[in-house]
């Protein structure tokens, strides 16, 4: 993988993040709120099905 790439993707990802709090702010905080209520287990668990979706498609794609 080279820089640009990698910067790239680090660039999408920060468009892709900045979406909703600008076109809903107001559903972006209700949406935080929620996820703050949860427990450690069900963030680690959320987070672990994002990084298996995320390699599931660079491997598609790749």
């Amino acid at each position: 993988m080279s820089a640009d790439t990698f910067w790239s993707a680090l660039a999408l990802v920060l468009v892709i993040e900045g979406i909703l709090p600008f076109v809903s702010p107001g559903g972006w905080r209700r949406g935080f709120g929620q996820l703050m209520q949860l427990r450690d287990g069900q963030l680690r668990f959320f987070g672990l099905c994002s990084i298996l979706l995320g390699l599931i498609l660079l491997w598609i794609l790749a």
